[in-house]
C-alpha cells in the first residue's frame, strides 16, 4: 500500500527553515578559510575569514557571529587563548565556538578545549558535513525544541 505524501507532510508539519548563519572562520591556512567561506555562502550564510590570532576577538566584536569556527595553532594568539577570552567576556552560550586541530589530536586535547569553552572540537581534516551536523541546533532552532 502506498501512502500520499501529502498525508505524511500534514502528520510532521512543514519541514523547519533553516536560518542564515553569521559565522567567523579563523585559520592561518588560507585555503581552508576561503574554501570554507564559499561554501557557507552556498548554505546562504555571511562569513568572515581571519588568519590570525590577534584579529579574531576583534572580527567577533564587530561581526557579532553566530558560530566561530576557530583554529587552535593561530599565529599571535592561539585558539586556547582566544576560546578562554571569547567565553570570559561573552558568556558560554553564544558564540558556538568549534576548535579545530591537525596538530593537537589527543583526547587531553579535547578536554581542555572542553575546559575553555569550546562547544566541539574537530581533527583536521574534517568534511564540511561535520560542521553541518554539529550547527544543526543553531541553524534550526526551533525543530530542536
Amino acid at each position: 500500500m502506498t501512502k500520499n505524501l501529502g498525508e505524511s507532510a500534514q502528520r510532521w508539519g512543514p519541514a523547519p527553515i533553516p536560518r542564515a548563519l553569521r559565522v567567523v572562520i579563523a585559520d592561518d591556512d588560507r585555503d581552508s578559510v576561503l574554501t570554507l567561506m564559499m561554501l557557507f555562502r552556498h548554505e546562504g550564510d555571511e562569513v568572515r575569514g581571519v588568519y590570525a590570532g590577534r584579529n579574531v576577538l576583534a572580527a567577533v566584536n564587530d561581526f557579532d557571529p553566530d558560530v566561530v569556527i576557530l583554529d587552535i595553532n593561530l599565529p599571535g594568539l592561539s585558539g586556547w587563548e582566544i576560546a578562554r577570552s571569547l567565553r570570559e567576556k561573552r558568556g558560554q552560550v553564544r558564540p558556538l565556538l568549534i576548535g579545530v586541530s591537525g596538530e593537537y589530536v589527543q583526547g587531553s586535547d579535547k578536554v581542555l578545549a572542553q575546559i575553555l569553552g569550546f562547544n566541539h572540537y574537530l581533527i583536521k581534516p574534517y568534511e564540511f558535513s561535520d560542521l553541518q551536523i554539529l550547527l544543526k541546533p543553531v541553524r534550526f532552532p526551533d525543530a530542536m525544541e
